[in-house]
């Protein structure tokens, strides 16, 4: 089994965003000086000996070109060169999308389902919660504005979805895990690799160290706050339990460290 991580580009946002309060006004500082930071997007595929599995499918390359509305826009700017869209990651390791037997969605937030239209041949994975909780927001009013992270398109691509519930095997040596807070239901994925060890990818449930601690801090996008913090505790104990690694979502610093396809964790 092997695990290629494919760089999709980066998106810009406020750092609190990421990091809660990361700047925060006092008495003494009125108006404190934002911080405009780049964060990673990315896409993870495993090479399975029963299934070729891809864990997310990144941002679309029309996002910034309409695809997505333009409060996102503004606030979630989007960069890729040709080399990061998908389907160029799957082509650096030898893949196209019609290779891929199963496709595990963490949530589906714009960065993460944003090229599911190539993957309706798949199996694709999605958390019950999310996706109705998707589907009710982006077809209750017409306004995207209102739609929150979500974009109707992606959640009306028609793909054989299966919904979960609760953490199951995918294939052995694969697990995925319920990391509900985010979103109200996210789907981690934690892989145990037989040189590179057990990798926990979190996504959304843990963008960056600095959400992680001790003490853990709360993220600017949340649906339920209690629930979040109990899922940092739950990545917590499974990282102890398996002395895994995790492989946080948008920091870029650890991004930096990460082993980007063609390379690989096995």
């Amino acid at each position: 089994m092997k695990v290629f991580i494919l760089d999709n580009g980066y998106l810009e946002c406020d750092s609190n965003h990421m990091v809660a309060m990361n700047t925060c006004a006092t008495v003494n500082e009125k108006a404190p000086v934002h911080q405009w930071i780049k964060i990673p997007v990315y896409a993870v595929l495993i090479d399975h000996p029963h299934a070729k599995i891809l864990y997310d499918t990144g941002c679309p390359p029309t996002a910034m070109e309409g695809k997505w509305p333009l409060n996102l826009t503004t606030l979630f700017p989007y960069t890729f060169t040709p080399e990061q869209r998908l389907e160029s990651q799957l082509q650096k390791v030898g893949y196209q999308p019609k290779d891929i037997d199963i496709v595990v969605m963490s949530h589906m937030h714009l960065d993460h389902a944003g090229n599911l239209d190539l993957f309706t041949h798949a199996d694709v994975y999605v958390h019950r919660d999310d996706f109705c909780y998707g589907l009710m927001l982006t077809h209750q009013n017409p306004d995207p504005a209102t739609h929150g992270a979500y974009v109707r398109a992606d959640l009306e691509v028609p793909c054989k979805f299966k919904m979960v519930d609760d953490d199951f095997e995918l294939v052995p040596g694969v697990e995925v895990i319920n990391l509900p807070g985010h979103t109200p239901g996210v789907l981690g994925i934690m892989v145990h690799l037989q040189n590179s060890g057990t990798l926990i990818f979190p996504m959304d449930a843990l963008y960056q160290r600095g959400n992680y601690g001790p003490p853990p801090r709360m993220s600017g996008i949340i649906y339920d706050s209690i629930s979040f913090f109990k899922s940092i505790e739950k990545i917590r104990k499974l990282a102890q339990k398996n002395n895994a690694q995790i492989m946080f979502s948008h920091d870029m610093e650890f991004f930096k460290t990460m082993r980007l396809a063609p390379f690989y964790y096995d």
